[in-house]
């Protein structure tokens, strides 16, 4: 460390350093700056700038220098003064001072000059003693030698891509280099030809934030009290925020100002690019390793999804054009066999008998996603979704290289602690691995339990709030399709031209429920959201990756249930436990709800309109929510600056009207991705198209994402991360339980098993022919108890009691007489052995080619490996060499004291460098 600054107190392993005035004088930049506008602490906030020495006409509208044009402002703090705020001025002025004694340069725009002419706004700069101590205390990585390793990429018909390509100054934005970890004792080790940009705005941006995030405002007997969050939590000041470069229609007119958010939004945020290459090594550059993942891992599951969508699209085609073999539906929808099957009511009370024709377009509609088309489908999707988490890890591992992310530790680039957390800590304990003493969270056993306690109980309990909606849900259907049955009992609705012949009773029911169910979910999501926060802040997490980590565990545990729970319910529980006519099963076994019963066509139907409804309305309103919101609030919020054209608006002013982008903001956009993910990986058997409707939301949600990083929302501060984190271990689970559902649903939930045991063992000519007669059992009418008998009035006027003596219903019992009467037939077993043994052969067949697949492709790819052992091995032997100049230099200086030449330093041979590199 420089002796010209020392210490004012230590964080965990990091260290806030307080420079003298001397410790800011760059010698290669002619002297010391001279902060002519630097706010005066002694008068400040009461003293008044000249007007005239701060007039915003003096320099350009989008500098983003101080005003000497110079000093590049690398945060921006806003405070409105009250009048009764005393507290929160002598919180700015210590916060402020102690910013100045940690070597950050500070000016403030007066808000007689702002355009509200209220807001006062602090810029702060960073000059190069600060960069460099801190860049050192958190290792960022920078260059120290041109990258002389060749690249061959040589990729065949490389000029069909020309058409997608981005020019190579907006793909590749700075040079490839060899990169080391800063060491402010080896200025001279690295590549630096201007101090003042030889780090960039991002890096900037998060030094100064990590300075932020620890900087004591208020010191008392019991704790400092510290930290941006809590002056922004406290209405100490309204925002902080680092700046864009310029806006993002037209490039800066400033010279020294890279334009790079106006390259970002001409060559990516605009939607006509949807068919473009995303410029990842841009958006990096600008935003940060983090922000850069998420996209890259967007972009790479929407490619991915190219190929679900072909080959889904292709199992639907295949539906759809094999409706002339679909023997079964003909036979639903003739006179002949359909229009003289008498169903039996499907509801107490108010539902009459019905014809089975009258199922005759469901069951159509059904044939389009219940064929044989849906097994092949839904195994290549067990194999499909292991491609892409294995391609994901080697993506990532070639980013993770590009980058400068492979040695990355996630503790330390995390920032070793929370804010939050090191407020609560009282003491101090020594870490057996780093041999230093770290701040520890005094809690004893019993509180750490009770708050685990408190906290997974708030979780079950919300869990359970939600399951309690679905089960109201359910009540709605059963209490509706009774009204539905009753009001169309002679198809009014055959009066609604075009539609109304094809509504039922169970489509309607259908129908609403799902949109009510969406609606509970939306709703739910709001509240729970909050929750989870809640119980996650309760935890006092030690770093930001814990927090995170938490928090999503416990989210996405609440939306697995949210979004899922009605399509698992459909899926595998209606029409499974209905008992038979004579003897139904009712909801709760005292209730007057009878549960509910599949059409003769099969469940699957119901469940495609389910997940249609919710992943489309989800997927539509998360559009229309991240695209609308921030600009009517953006468009709301700079009204004022837009009516009055004169004014001069300025850069920070501009970003001061933005959105601000939180911390939480990119899980949440993880969130809607995964879950997203669950609905085409987990109920895909069900619908084939699903995976189509997920790539052109996903092409739309790049472009939006993109769109509102780059105009609607404030610049988030640069933060680094090497994976997905906790997601990658969610989508691993999706997958591994993706092949349990997918095969539960074509056992359980299609008629695909019962039509194939049908065809091989009870048909004479492995036909289809008399499969709806031989899936349907016989029920005496006279059997219905007075609970159970439709009221007069209910059944429809064709249907005569004198004359019709039997009804139909969907199972496998022996008919009334038999000896066995209304136990299941020898038919239902040898059915449900063909359906385990189907789950059975399915899930082992997928997981063998999981594993396989998983086992074939490497999670680095080897080109990556070699390039970094090759780049570590000349990363050693250029490390050696430049100590051995160093060395001989000091040596020579000597020289004149002694006139022998000493062995300075003892030969290394390559070999050895390369092993211990290795």
């Amino acid at each position: 460390m420089s002796d010209m600054s020392r210490l004012t107190g230590k964080i965990g392993d990091a260290t806030l350093i307080e420079m003298s005035p001397d410790s800011l004088c760059d010698e290669d930049n002619n002297g010391c700056h001279h902060h002519h506008h630097d706010i005066d602490l002694d008068e400040y906030p009461h003293s008044q700038p000249d007007p005239s020495e701060v007039d915003k006409h003096q320099q350009s509208k989008d500098s983003v220098f101080f005003r000497d044009g110079k000093r590049r402002i690398d945060f921006v703090l806003s405070y409105v003064d009250d009048r009764d705020g005393e507290r929160k001025q002598e919180r700015r002025r210590e916060y402020e001072a102690n910013l100045q004694k940690a070597g950050l340069e500070l000016e403030t725009e007066d808000k007689l000059v702002s355009d509200d002419r209220k807001t006062y706004f602090v810029k702060i700069h960073a000059p190069w003693e600060v960069l460099a101590t801190y860049a050192d205390v958190l290792k960022i990585k920078v260059p120290f030698k041109e990258n002389d390793i060749p690249v061959h990429q040589d990729i065949p018909m490389d000029w069909l891509f020309t058409p997608f390509r981005l020019p190579d100054h907006i793909m590749n934005p700075e040079p490839d280099y060899f990169t080391s970890p800063f060491n402010k004792g080896k200025i001279d080790f690295f590549l630096i030809d201007d101090k003042e940009t030889f780090f960039p705005p991002s890096v900037r941006n998060r030094i100064v934030y990590y300075i932020l995030a620890r900087c004591p405002y208020h010191k008392t007997d019991r704790e400092d009290k510290k930290g941006i969050k809590r002056l922004l939590n406290n209405g100490t000041y309204g925002s902080a925020f680092p700046l864009h470069d310029s806006r993002y229609w037209k490039p800066s007119r400033d010279s020294n100002s890279e334009s790079e958010r106006f390259n970002l939004y001409k060559h990516w945020a605009q939607f006509f690019s949807f068919f473009k290459e995303q410029p990842l090594n841009l958006i990096r550059k600008y935003y940060g390793e983090k922000i850069g993942i998420y996209f890259a891992w967007l972009g790479f599951y929407t490619e991915m999804l190219f190929f679900a969508a072909v080959v889904g699209l292709i199992c639907f085609l295949y539906g759809l054009f094999t409706f002339d073999d679909n023997v079964w539906s003909k036979e639903i929808c003739s006179e002949e066999i359909g229009g003289n099957i008498i169903m039996c009511p499907l509801c107490d009370k108010k539902c009459g008998y019905w014809k089975l024709n009258s199922t005759c377009n469901s069951s159509w509609q059904s044939h389009m996603f219940d064929n044989v088309g849906t097994v092949f489908f839904a195994i290549f999707m067990g194999i499909w979704v292991t491609l892409f988490l294995e391609f994901w890890k080697r993506r990532q591992a070639r980013l993770e290289y590009e980058w400068d992310l492979v040695d990355f530790e996630e503790e330390q680039q995390q920032l070793q602690l929370r804010p939050e957390y090191e407020t609560k800590c009282t003491s101090r304990r020594l870490n057996r691995v780093t041999q230093e003493m770290e701040l520890v969270l005094d809690r004893t056993a019993a509180e750490q339990v009770g708050k685990m306690l408190l906290c997974w109980a708030t979780v079950v309990l919300w869990i359970s709030l939600i399951i309690a909606c679905i089960i109201g849900v359910i009540a709605y259907r059963l209490a509706v399709y009774a009204a539905f049955a009753s009001i169309m009992k002679d198809s009014p609705t055959n009066n609604i031209h075009m539609v109304g012949s094809l509504i039922t009773p169970q489509l309607a029911t259908s129908v609403t429920a799902s949109c009510i169910n969406f609606v509970i979910i939306m709703i739910l999501n709001l509240m729970y959201e909050r929750v989870a926060i809640w119980i996650t802040d309760m935890e006092i997490p030690k770093t930001h990756l814990e927090y995170e980590n938490k928090l999503t565990v416990k989210m996405f545990l609440f939306q697995f249930v949210n979004y899922y729970s009605s399509c698992f319910y459909v899926a595998f529980f209606k029409g499974k436990f209905v008992g038979h006519p004579g003897d139904y099963i009712y909801m709760f076994g005292w209730s007057k709800l009878r549960n509910e019963e599949c059409d003769p066509g099969g469940c699957l139907i119901e469940l495609t309109t389910q997940l249609v409804i919710v992943m489309s309305g989800k997927q539509v309103w998360g559009n229309v929510q991240e695209a609308l919101v921030p600009w009517v609030m953006n468009r709301w919020g700079s009204r004022k600056a837009r009516s009055h054209p004169e004014s001069r608006y300025s850069r920070w002013e501009q970003d001061h009207d933005l959105q601000n982008f939180g911390h939480l903001g990119l899980f949440y956009e993880y969130l809607e991705m995964v879950i997203q993910f669950g609905f085409i990986t987990l109920f895909v058997a069900s619908f084939p198209l699903a995976p189509l409707l997920a790539l052109l939301n996903n092409i739309i949600e790049v472009r939006v994402d993109a769109w509102k990083f780059t105009t609607q929302f404030r610049r988030p501060v640069a933060s680094k991360a090497h994976s997905i984190g906790a997601w990658q271990e969610i989508l691993n689970g999706v997958a591994v339980l993706s092949v349990v559902t997918n095969a539960f649903i074509v056992a359980f939930t299609s008629d695909m098993i019962p039509r194939l045991v049908y065809m091989y063992a009870y048909s004479n000519d492995l036909s289809m022919k008399g499969y709806i007669n031989n899936s349907l059992s016989v029920f005496n009418i006279s059997g219905f108890s007075e609970d159970n008998r439709p009221d007069d009035g209910e059944s429809p006027g064709w249907f005569n009691s004198s004359v019709i003596t039997t009804c139909r219903y969907r199972d496998y019992r022996y008919p009334s007489g038999h000896e066995k009467e209304y136990s299941h037939t020898m038919q239902f077993w040898h059915i449900l052995a063909a359906k385990l043994a189907f789950i059975i052969i399915m899930e082992h067949v997928a997981f063998m080619v999981k594993f396989f697949v998983a086992w074939m492709i490497p999670d680095v790819p080897s080109e990556v490996k070699a390039r970094i052992k090759r780049e570590r091995y000349l990363i050693q032997e250029y490390l050696h060499n430049y100590e051995v100049e160093k060395l001989k230099i000091q040596l020579s200086q000597r020289s004149d004291d002694c006139c022998c030449t000493p062995m300075i330093y003892p030969d290394i041979s390559r070999h050895v460098v390369l092993s211990e590199c290795l």
